[in-house]
This record gives C-alpha cells, sequence and structure tokens, in this order.
C-alpha cells in the first residue's frame, strides 16, 4: 500500500539533486476515430484527443503543488495513425499530423506522440501513405512526434524501411533546416519497439492498451551520480546494491504520483518507466555517474561495463518498487541531453562507434546525435542497420534517433534549447555501404527469435 511515508526520504533529492517526474503521459486510442472522408477523420482525432486530455494538464500541476514534486512534461501518445487511415492518401495523413498538433497545442501538453507506423515487416498502404509525409508532418507542426518500427527480433530488419527512413531523416532536416534541422529531433527508428513508452519521440498507444491509460517516467541521474559518490570506494557487489536502493525509492515516487494521476483523471495506470533521464542541467547526467564509478571520462575504455552495471542495477531495483515497470526503464544516453556526454564528445573522448557499443547495453540506442548534414543517405541508412540489428539479435529496444545538421560539419554545434540542449556535430564513417543499403528485402530473424 501506497503513501507518503513511502516519499519522505526523497525530499532533499527533489531539492538537491534534479530528481523529477519526467513525463506524465496519457495513452489514448483512437480506433474509432477511423473515416473514409480526410476532413472527418482529422476532426475526430482533434475532438478525442482534446475531450479525452482535456484535464492531463490541471491534473499534473495539481500534483505538483500537493506533493512538491517537480512534473516536467504533460504529453499524449496516441494509436499510430498509420493504422487507421486505410485507403486514405497522404493528404489526409498530413491532414491527421496537423490536427493532432492543433490537439496538443489546445491542451497544453508539451509533445504528442504516434505520428508513426509499424513496417518490420512491410508497408501497408496506409504505412506507405504516412511515410511519404512524414518530412512535411514534422517541417509544418511544433509538437507532434514519430516514431517508425523498422525491425524486431521475430520479423527480422526490414531493410527497404531502413533505406525509406534514411531518405526521410535527410529530407527533414533539409526542410527544417532553419531550426537547425529540429524536425528530426521529433523522429526516431525503432526496433522492438515498446508500446507504453511515455517518453518522446517513441511514444505511441500499442495494441493491447485500454481505451486510455496514464503512464508516467520518473528521472533521476542526479541521484544516483550522488549516491554513487557517497558510496566511496567500495566493491562493485556493493555498488549495485547502493543504485538499486536508490532506483527503488525513485520508482515509488513514481508509482505514487502514477496512482494519484489515475484517480484524479478517471483512467487506468498503465506503467512507470523508470528510465534515468538525463537533462543538459549540470549535475543530471548518465556520464557522471559513470565517471563516478571511476571512470577519467566517458568514452574512456570500461565505459560499456559500467553502463551495464548501471542499467541492471537500475532495472532491479525498480521492479522490487513497482509491479507494473514497463516502457524503456533503465539508462538513457542522448548526446544533446546529458551534459556529461557533451563534454566527453568535445574532448574527443566518446565516438559514434563507442555510443553503437554502449548501446547493446542501456536501453535505447543512439539518440539525439548531431552529424554533418552533407552525411550521405547510405552512411545514414548504415548507422541505422548497425543500431537497430543489435536491438535484434538480442531482443531489447534499440533506436536510432539521428540529426543531420543542415550546413553544419565535424566540430559545430547545434543548439534545441530546452531539455532538448545542444549538441556537439560527431564524425561519421567515410567509407559507403551504398551497395549493401541497395540489396533491399528483409534481413531474416535470428534464430533465437523461434520460441514457440
Amino acid at each position: 500500500m501506497l503513501n507518503i511515508e513511502d516519499i519522505i526520504e526523497t525530499v532533499n533529492m527533489i531539492r538537491d539533486e534534479n530528481l523529477d517526474i519526467r513525463t506524465i503521459t496519457m495513452g489514448i486510442s483512437l480506433f474509432d476515430c477511423v473515416s473514409d472522408d480526410p476532413d472527418r477523420f482529422a476532426g475526430r482525432i482533434y475532438d478525442k484527443i482534446t475531450r479525452t486530455a482535456s484535464r492531463l494538464v490541471p491534473c499534473g500541476e495539481e500534483l505538483e503543488t500537493l506533493y512538491g514534486i517537480p512534473i516536467i512534461n504533460k504529453r499524449i501518445a496516441v494509436t499510430p495513425i498509420s493504422l487507421l487511415g486505410g485507403s486514405l492518401g497522404p493528404d489526409a495523413y498530413l491532414k491527421a499530423a496537423k490536427a493532432m498538433d492543433r490537439a496538443a497545442k489546445e491542451i497544453g501538453v508539451n509533445f504528442i506522440g504516434g505520428f508513426g507506423a509499424l513496417v518490420q515487416k512491410g508497408s501497408t498502404k496506409g504505412a506507405d501513405a504516412l511515410l511519404s509525409v512524414l518530412p512535411e508532418a514534422l517541417s509544418e507542426t511544433e509538437l507532434v512526434c514519430s516514431s517508425v518500427n523498422v525491425a524486431s527480433t521475430k520479423a527480422g530488419i526490414n531493410m527497404d524501411a531502413v533505406a525509406r527512413m534514411g531518405r526521410i531523416i535527410r529530407e527533414t532536416a533539409y526542410l527544417t533546416r532553419d531550426r537547425e534541422s529540429i524536425g528530426c529531433a521529433k523522429l526516431v527508428v525503432f526496433a522492438n519497439v515498446p508500446q507504453d513508452n511515455p517518453f518522446m519521440a517513441g511514444a505511441f498507444h500499442g495494441f493491447g492498451e485500454p481505451e486510455c491509460c496514464v503512464n508516467v517516467g520518473v528521472s533521476g541521474p542526479g541521484v544516483v551520480a550522488n549516491a554513487v559518490a557517497r558510496a566511496g570506494n567500495c566493491d562493485f557487489s556493493t555498488l549495485a546494491d547502493v543504485i538499486k536502493k536508490t532506483a527503488f525509492k525513485i520508482t515509488r515516487m513514481g508509482q505514487l504520483m502514477a496512482h494519484e494521476a489515475s484517480k484524479r483523471l478517471g483512467v487506468p495506470y498503465g506503467i512507470v518507466d523508470l528510465s534515468l533521464a538525463p537533462t543538459p542541467a549540470q549535475g543530471d547526467s548518465v556520464a557522471r555517474i559513470l565517471e563516478g564509478m571511476g571512470l577519467e571520462i566517458c568514452g574512456a575504455a570500461g565505459t560499456t561495463a559500467a553502463l551495464a552495471l548501471l542499467n541492471d542495477a537500475v532495472k532491479k531495483g525498480g521492479v522490487m518498487a513497482s509491479s507494473h515497470v514497463g516502457g524503456l526503464s533503465g539508462a538513457f544516453i542522448p548526446v544533446s541531453e546529458d551534459a556529461g556526454m557533451i563534454e566527453a564528445v568535445e574532448k574527443n573522448a566518446l565516438s559514434l562507434e563507442k555510443l553503437e557499443a554502449m548501446t547493446a547495453v542501456c536501453s535505447v540506442g543512439l539518440d539525439m546525435i548531431a552529424i554533418p548534414g552533407d552525411t550521405p543517405e547510405d552512411v545514414i541508412c548504415g548507422i541505422i542497420a548497425d543500431e537497430i540489428s543489435i536491438g535484434v539479435a538480442n531482443n531489447k529496444t534499440t533506436a536510432v534517433r539521428l540529426i543531420p545538421a543542415y550546413g553544419r560539419k565535424e566540430g559545430d554545434s547545434v543548439s534545441f534549447g530546452g531539455l532538448l540542449g545542444h549538441a556537439p556535430v560527431m564524425r561519421v564513417p567515410g567509407a559507403s555501404p551504398a551497395a549493401f543499403i541497395a540489396r533491399g528485402g528483409r534481413i531474416p530473424a535470428p534464430i533465437h527469435s523461434l520460441r514457440n
């Protein structure tokens, strides 16, 4: 039974260590918005979202006031739009994206996710139509986010979809070139996408979810970093216990807020995502946790091992605190959103190749990474394919959020502001995988996918 005493120990974490509820995300099913008329389709989407989520932002503000716990974002995730449009053409999907954007602004949320597609085995007519307008949708809206699942351990890797996403990323970067190519920051390519993830840009309301629910994402890199520092020069078993106990306290706070939001909004509570999501603020960095374990700088030899320990301990502590843990749940390593990662890249201690190795043991992938704006399309596709293959082979979620910063070269920097932070433009491999990408088709699922 949860009560206020469960979070008394976290008061100093909130005050001094950047602990917060990173997001309360309301998932909304839009299956009842289907229509064969584009305007009616968009209108139903707008009406359903504004009607269902009208209390989301006020509820979050009430909980902040009551408990003194910052809730940084209030967000919405909807059914993947490509599943709803049927035979409607590309223009209808663009209208739907704009309706989502208007609804999000009307309600006052920070982002709305779900303008995406599941194409791990191939594309439907709806997915093709949506993908054809995806760059325009991301450039002509402010709050709409998109996720596209191109692979799974069960299906393998849809390399035709990977090739298409390379083109979409390049085009989105160009269309938002006057805004630091920010459209790409709202687009993520997944393998094994979770269907209850509250974090953007990957959030959507998946199959098997209720008509509506609330999912909560907690965050506390600064809390864990301070706990590691207080632990001193202990052995790894002791260090893992320290992190587990800290993650337990953070997750209990998240579960309390999830229950309270559920009760006040009158919708079911879904999951708590206990991911360590960093921010550009000093002291709120996953890289600093790894350095607190004894690394000279993030990216040094031993970084992957340190991240593996951290990710595992966070998960173990979190599942003891809540019976409903989901989403991504672990350590995020988004370059632009983590002050320590930014410093490591600027000091040439952290490369794209090292980040890829780290993603084999963390919870997301190559996240919020700025690359030169003239990076060839085939190289972008190759980076996606490499990262996605880690998820498929290891039966885990991996993702790619690359930003080819238009007009920028290696060593430059792009700034997005707010939680998105700023990113140094990183070096990418120079050799071309064009002939490899051009083969097309699907890379078969690994043998261990046959578990029936």
